[in-house]
């Protein structure tokens, strides 16, 4: 029996989802993941942008609004965009490269624009080294995370499609 890639993708996703809001370590969360696995497996282009960007739409209603949504918002749509782009050479390396430099984008940008618009550091060099540093504890999360996430979706999907459970169609 093969069920149809979108299903598939689907189930996974949801999994993923409800893991965002079961207690988790700070920044371990699954949503970077989502955004390259919808890039890489959705043939409809508007839907891997607006999956990730819903999720946190939705969690960000329940958990609390922040300053820093247009910031983290855009980099989700980028790694949408990233996955899109990888989809022909999808393999570990392009996705262990693309998971380590979202988790290192992330973790850069986001904490710049914490420096530059938080009032919490001084602004000049002392302020941002402050703001990366205060930061670090929470980027060891992330990348725990960005990792373990990217490998069980795209790992259990590859499985599933390898043993004849996925159809051979393109994704939503």
């Amino acid at each position: 029996m093969s069920l149809s890639k979108n299903l598939v993708a689907f189930a996974l996703l949801v999994l993923a989802v409800l893991s965002r809001f079961l207690p988790h370590l700070p920044n371990f969360t699954p949503v970077l993941a989502i955004s390259i696995f919808g890039g890489v497996y959705f043939s409809n282009r508007w839907l891997a942008i607006a999956l990730p960007l819903g999720i946190m739409l939705i969690s960000d209603l329940l958990i609390g609004l922040h300053d820093m949504i247009p910031v983290v918002y855009g980099l989700f749509v980028v790694y949408a965009i990233v996955g899109m782009k990888i989809k022909d050479r999808l393999g570990l390396g392009s996705l262990a490269i693309v998971g380590l430099a979202g988790s290192v984008s992330f973790f850069l940008i986001t904490n710049f624009f914490v420096w530059l618009t938080s009032g919490m550091y001084t602004l000049n060099g002392q302020g941002l080294v402050e703001c990366y540093i205060a930061a670090i504890p929470f980027f060891k999360y992330s990348l725990l995370g960005d990792f373990t996430y990217v490998s069980v979706l795209f790992g259990s999907y590859y499985l599933l499609e390898k043993n004849g459970f996925v159809a051979s169609t393109q994704a939503a």
